[in-house]
């Protein structure tokens, strides 16, 4: 049987996918360091430990088995991190991923997935963005993903391989069923932060920047369900496999919320009055990131299952629940 390679499947949107993929059938082995991942969130398929800079962790990865495509997951993600630690977000996010191009060339695997970002694009940032934007990335992190999509594109130019870069915008929400969520350590995503403070994990969530150009003075962003991002990889993935063409593809709900719609919404689905105070805006954030799937609806089918926020919410609630019951069982 061919073999699906997951890097970075031990993570938050890789073990959901993974978990898709292994319910169509497919064989999945994950490659993860574990440096953010989770051993215990790798349960669906083989799992790998190794870092995709160590040659010998990547070919032990291809080696034996007949990988068809690669799903590229593994990745540091966090903006305002980057922005203090530019060095290791080069070395970790592009050394990496070329590391793994050149070990798909030497196996002759042309397939791959590619976890992207909307953060890749620039001003003007009203309306919709349109993969044709104009792209200008505001932190290190952004231009990690940004110029590997150039080199991805060159490769596919020359003819050597076949990709979708996914362009995510803000990955929310947990697994329905209740197996899979959102565990990054420290965290510092927004629903998460706010579904940690209402059980009382933490104290007052920081609102970083009321003075951006938007309605209610905070950033807007489009907040997509984690499944229908496992789901959208699917789909990538089986356009690859009909030979479709490549490129980038926007990953979002078209819909905008500001940072105090979502903390109204939270409150709302938690009845907890989660205290918030302000502070200052965070180096390398965008004031608004609205995404427009119109190319993913029709070239991948993609249609989300989770528009509403709330219902995001709602998921990622019920796994913050369970998470801290079990922490707190002898």
């Amino acid at each position: 049987m061919s073999t699906i390679l997951v890097t970075g499947g031990a993570g938050y949107i890789g073990s959901h996918t993974a978990k898709r993929l292994a319910a169509m059938g497919r064989n999945v082995v994950v490659l993860d360091n574990l440096s953010t991942g989770h051993r215990d969130l790798a349960r669906y398929g083989d799992l790998l430990v190794g870092d995709l800079l160590d040659p010998a962790a990547l070919d032990q990865a291809f080696e034996g088995r007949r990988v068809e495509a690669v799903l590229h997951f593994a990745a540091a993600s966090q903006v305002g991190e980057s922005v203090r630690q530019p060095l290791r977000y080069y070395q970790n996010n592009m050394g990496g991923a070329l590391a793994l191009l050149a070990a798909m060339r030497r196996h002759g695997v042309r397939r791959l997935v590619f976890s992207s970002s909307c953060s890749v694009y620039g001003p003007p940032f009203e309306g919709l963005l349109t993969e044709d934007h104009p792209l200008g990335p505001l932190s290190p992190y952004a231009w990690t993903k940004r110029m590997m999509e150039q080199a991805m594109a060159d490769m596919a130019a020359n003819g050597e391989l076949d990709y979708v870069a996914l362009r995510y915008f803000n990955a929310a929400g947990a697994d329905p069923e209740g197996e899979l969520g959102e565990r990054h350590e420290p965290e510092t995503h927004l629903i998460p932060l706010l579904l940690q403070a209402a059980l009382g994990l933490r104290g007052e969530l920081e609102l970083f920047g009321t003075d951006y150009p938007t309605p209610d003075g905070t950033a807007i962003r489009d907040y997509i369900h984690v499944q229908d991002l496992a789901e959208a990889h699917v789909s990538a993935l089986a356009h690859l496999e009909r030979g479709g063409q490549s490129g980038p593809v926007n990953l979002g709900n078209g819909q905008g919320h500001s940072v105090r719609q979502v903390i109204e919404a939270a409150r709302a689905v938690t009845g907890v009055d989660i205290p918030v105070r302000t502070a200052p805006r965070r180096a390398g954030d965008s004031p608004r990131l609205v995404g427009d799937a119109t190319k993913a609806r029709a070239m991948l089918g993609f249609r989300p299952a989770f528009p509403d926020i709330r219902d995001i919410i709602a998921t990622a609630w019920a796994w913050h629940r369970t998470e801290a019951r079990r922490k707190t069982e002898p």
